[in-house]
């Protein structure tokens, strides 16, 4: 193997319930993620956010493609409630999502209710030790 090893973003194709948060990551599918999520129609992504302070429009890029199939995407910002700035809440709006910013552990049950009710829901959680 030349170059070394090669790190993708992880990927689970599929949705699945978040099982466990913290120590840095999430459990869900049988499997561990250490760092952020992004939980879409799609699959499971790794996601690079650790800070909400710095969330921006780049950060939301595969949400907003995928907007047309998310009626509410949750925004879980670590372990307080820290609101998104104007600007990127009309962005997100206006890509046709609702959106509701709550810390990380209330972003993960919120997730689970509603995919369990088969709700068109997204979310992009940051990870909390």
């Amino acid at each position: 193997m030349t170059g070394g090893m090669q790190i993708r973003d992880a990927h689970f194709p599929g949705r699945a319930p978040i099982d466990a948060y913290g120590n840095g990551g999430f459990r869900f599918a049988e499997m561990s993620h250490r760092g952020s999520l992004l939980c879409l129609p799609s699959g499971i992504y790794g996601w690079r956010a650790d800070d909400p302070a710095v969330l921006s429009e780049a950060d939301f890029e595969r949400p907003i493609a995928e907007a047309e199939e998310i009626e509410i995407l949750l925004i879980g910002t670590g372990k307080g409630l820290r609101p998104l700035s104007a600007e990127l809440r009309k962005v997100l709006k206006d890509a046709g999502m609702a959106v509701e910013t709550m810390a990380t552990g209330a972003a993960v049950r919120t997730f689970n209710v509603l995919l369990a009710e088969e709700r068109a829901v997204a979310a992009a959680i940051i990870a909390v030790d």
